[in-house]
C-alpha cells in the first residue's frame, strides 16, 4: 500500500526585507562608511534597493580599485552599526514556526555576508536549520538544490530568478524594493503581501504537496 504521508518539506527564505528589516542598520553603516572614507554615499537611496551583493552597491560609489577595501571596512563596521538597529519583519518568526509545525526544515539563503547574516538571526532569535550567505539571484539555486528546497520565499526579482533556476516554487512577498507586478513578471508562482500571510498559504499548500 502506498504511503499517504507527505514528503518532508524544506523552505528557504531570503533575509533582508523578507525576514528582517535591515534598512535602519544598513543606513547607519553606510553613513559611517562615508565618514570613514570621505566618499559620499546616498544612504537613503541605498536602502531603497536592497538585495544585490554589497560589492555591486559599493561599485556605484567607489572606483573599482577601491571597492575591495570598502567592502572590508563596511563588513568590519557592520556588527556595531547594523545588528541592534535591525528588526524582524512582521510574520517572520511565525513563518519559520509554521514550517516547523508542518514537520519541515528551514534555511536562509542570502546575498549577505554569511557571518553578518548569522549575527542578525542570533540577535533576533530567529533559528533556521541552515544559513547560507554570499549567494545572489541565479547563484542561490546552488544552495536551494543542495538542500532540496521545495519553496523559496523572497522579496526581490533576484530571489524569483534563483528559485526558478533551482526548479523551486517561488513565493514572493511585497515587502522589499520590487512591486507585485515586477515579481509576477519575473515568474513568481505566488505573491503575498507579507509574511503574515505565509502560514495560511502553507497550510493550503501542504495537502496538494502530498497528494
Amino acid at each position: 500500500m502506498a504511503s499517504t504521508t507527505a514528503p518532508a518539506l524544506t523552505v528557504g527564505f531570503d533575509l533582508d526585507m523578507t525576514l528582517i528589516d535591515s534598512r535602519p542598520g544598513i543606513h547607519a553603516c553606510y553613513q559611517a562608511l562615508t565618514e570613514r572614507t570621505g566618499t559620499y554615499i546616498d544612504a537613503d537611496l541605498v536602502v531603497t534597493r536592497l538585495g544585490p551583493p554589497l560589492v555591486e552597491e559599493l561599485a556605484n560609489w567607489f572606483p573599482a580599485e577601491e571597492v575591495p577595501a570598502a567592502v572590508e571596512l563596511y563588513r568590519e563596521m557592520y556588527p556595531a552599526f547594523a545588528v541592534a538597529a535591525t528588526s524582524a519583519m512582521p510574520g517572520a518568526r511565525a513563518a519559520i514556526a509554521a514550517v516547523r509545525a508542518a514537520g519541515g526544515r528551514t534555511l536562509v539563503v542570502t546575498a549577505k555576508y554569511e557571518p553578518s547574516a548569522r549575527l542578525h538571526l542570533e540577535h533576533l532569535g530567529i533559528e533556521p536549520d541552515e544559513v547560507i550567505g554570499d549567494l545572489w539571484a541565479e547563484g542561490k539555486a546552488q544552495a536551494l538544490r543542495a538542500h532540496a528546497a521545495d519553496v523559496y520565499v523572497g522579496d526581490h526579482v533576484g530571489d524569483v530568478r534563483g528559485a526558478r533556476t533551482a526548479g523551486t516554487l517561488s513565493v514572493a512577498v511585497v515587502t522589499g524594493p520590487c512591486s507585485a507586478a515586477e515579481l509576477r513578471t519575473a515568474g513568481a508562482d505566488v505573491v503575498l503581501p507579507d509574511l503574515t500571510h505565509f502560514p495560511q498559504w502553507l497550510a493550503a499548500y501542504r495537502p496538494a504537496a502530498g497528494a
